[in-house]
């Protein structure tokens, strides 16, 4: 893994994520006041500093030298979890602007979707590219992409015996009456574990990633 993914994984961990609201395959809400859902779907998002990339014209990276910048925006979730393989797609818009507007210019922008499990383990990575089109003397424009991914859907759901220790009704003077069960290492463990995430944000170089972080 190089340096640059290393650090786009940390920042993962700072992700706004969508996933699956309306229903999942665990509902805790009894005894501690607990309210968890979760369910084998991944959680969709894009990594802090990635959702967006800057073009410049030569080697100066001031405001006058900026060529074309654009963002993600828009980001959708379809998800089937119905078989033994969860297949999960994201879709998102990109947004662009550029500076000189003279002709018809076409660009096209990588980026990479990415299977992350608990928090730090990258379990696939695809790069793809993104069309932009920009008519005569057209500021904006947009372009549409998507990136789909499996995952094993045994990995990303959690044991019984796990599911069993989170929902067992616990009755006021019993020792762990107010513990939560989400805080015992055996559970945490386990949700990490069961924890999917699928990531997509342009493909930076070094020096776009730090401009992002840094601007």
């Amino acid at each position: 893994m190089t340096a640059r993914f290393r650090l786009l994984a940390v920042l993962a961990a700072t992700t706004v994520l969508a996933g699956c609201k309306s229903h999942g395959d665990l509902v805790v809400d009894q005894g501690v006041g607990i309210t968890a859902l979760r369910t084998t779907c991944p959680a969709v998002g894009i990594p802090d500093y990635t959702g967006d990339i800057t073009l410049f014209h030569g080697a100066d990276r001031t405001a006058d030298a900026i060529d074309v910048v654009a963002s993600m925006t828009n980001v959708r979730t379809t998800c089937d979890n119905s078989g033994p393989k969860v297949y999960s797609v994201a879709s998102f818009d990109v947004l662009a602007r550029r500076t000189n507007t003279k002709g018809a210019r076409t660009i096209q922008l990588p980026y990479f979707s990415t299977v992350m499990r608990g928090g730090g383990v990258v379990v696939s990575k695809r790069v793809g590219t993104v069309t932009i089109s920009f008519a005569d003397g057209q500021e904006r424009a947009q372009g549409k992409a998507s990136a789909g991914a499996y995952i094993d859907r045994d990995e990303a759901t959690l044991p019984p015996e796990i599911v069993a220790q989170i929902n067992r009704k616990r009755k006021a003077g019993e020792a762990d009456a107010a513990t939560d069960p989400l805080t015992l290492p055996e559970v945490r463990t386990a949700l990490n574990r069961a924890n999917f995430e699928l990531l997509v944000g342009f493909q930076l170089t070094e020096a776009q990633l730090a401009y992002n972080a840094t601007r």
